[in-house]
């Protein structure tokens, strides 16, 4: 390798690791993430079942409410919500992925042929061109393991839809 390349390399790394600004480049890579083909047969419970799992139990909500305006970005949350770039997320957990009417999905999604639990949701804010490669969405992911805990408890809980019976 030449000097110049070298050079260049390292002021390319420097680039990368200075865009970081929240923190996420600090954290290390989540370990190897599994892919929407390999997440296996997955239980469907309520939402108060999952929360009551130590992984969710003892979560920051606020810090997930924080966590959580990276998803209003492109998604509504609330019963009733419109789909803006993506569809709204209301009522997902236990719901097959790419199936909400009236929301144009990616080939990707429209096949993915898996179902919105916790553990998949976890998979796929960890990686999510790694977890279902060929999606649109343009989202890096969530490394830090208790940042996406604390995410996906708050989502568990503004999104159950058996909160609203």
């Amino acid at each position: 390798m030449t000097r110049g390349t070298l050079v260049w390399r390292m002021f390319a790394l420097s680039l990368v690791a200075a865009c970081g600004g929240d923190g996420a480049m600090d954290s290390e890579p989540p370990p190897a993430v599994l892919t929407a083909g390999t997440l296996g047969e997955q239980a469907i419970t309520p939402a108060r079942d999952y929360l009551s799992d130590p992984r969710y139990a003892d979560t920051d909500r606020k810090n997930g409410e924080t966590q959580a305006r990276v998803c209003r970005a492109c998604h509504s949350l609330e019963k009733g919500g419109s789909n803006l770039i993506g569809p709204n997320l209301h009522g997902m957990f236990g719901k097959p992925a790419g199936r909400i009417e009236d929301f144009d999905y990616s080939e990707a999604f429209s096949g993915a042929g898996f179902v919105w639990t916790p553990r998949a949701l976890d998979a796929w804010l960890a990686q999510p061109a790694r977890f279902l490669p060929g999606n649109r969405m343009s989202f890096a992911g969530v490394m830090d393991e208790g940042a996406r805990n604390d995410l996906v408890a708050y989502l568990l809980e503004v999104t159950d839809d058996r909160q609203d019976e």
